[in-house]
């Protein structure tokens, strides 16, 4: 069974003050980090961007290791990059991530992609019942269609197109702890603090 990578870099970054992937965590750009953690996962790892100029920055610092496509769409929201990720990717299942979550678990998302067959979505849920959409795998043919249909219907959140998914299986969060104790596998960096709060976690070890 083929699977895909996707990393959406496309996002707006406003509360970040710049573009998040090219934001320097520990000297490397977060969109390395991403990509050196999910390196061999997969067949193949794509990255979507909003901007020729972003293309080729990412580009150049992933050296050509990674896909890069561009969202043509004017609007911009994670559902959309995932739709242009879908649209690209080649494998049967694709594993969608964002770019700010530089300490994501390889042993998590293993798990996610191995119980993926004869579901249209494998997502984290928390007890609380929030859900982790941008961690998790996604049958990608069916996605695809989930995806447009929900932007056709105006909508540009993804609980909306899970909802038209059917067959998606959850996996509680207690679980995913017996791998990563700490979750820092759904750390994600909305801020300049953040950053910061990242880079005494790698000294941190």
């Amino acid at each position: 069974m083929k699977t895909s990578t996707i990393i959406l870099a496309g996002g707006p970054s406003r509360r970040f003050g710049e573009d998040k992937g090219l934001a320097l965590l520990a000297g490397k750009p977060l969109i390395a980090h991403i990509a050196d953690r999910v390196d061999g996962l997969t067949d193949e790892i794509i990255t979507v961007v909003s901007s020729p100029h972003q293309r080729e920055a990412v580009t150049r610092i992933l050296d050509g290791r990674v896909r890069v496509v561009v969202d043509e769409l004017d609007v911009r929201s994670p559902l959309v990059g995932a739709a242009a990720g879908f649209r690209n990717a080649r494998g049967e299942y694709s594993l969608l991530l964002p770019c700010d979550t530089p300490f994501v678990s390889r042993e998590v998302l293993s798990l996610l992609l191995e119980i993926s067959p004869g579901v249209n979505a494998v997502i984290p849920r928390w007890p609380n019942g929030y859900v982790e959409p941008l961690q998790a795998v996604y049958r990608t043919r069916r996605a695809l269609q989930a995806a447009e249909e929900t932007i056709r219907m105006g909508r540009l959140d993804m609980r909306s197109m899970i909802s038209l998914l059917r067959r998606v299986r959850y996996v509680s969060t207690l679980v995913l702890k017996q791998l990563d104790p700490n979750l820092t596998t759904f750390f994600n960096l909305n801020t300049p603090q953040d950053l910061r709060r990242a880079e005494i976690l790698l000294q941190r070890g």
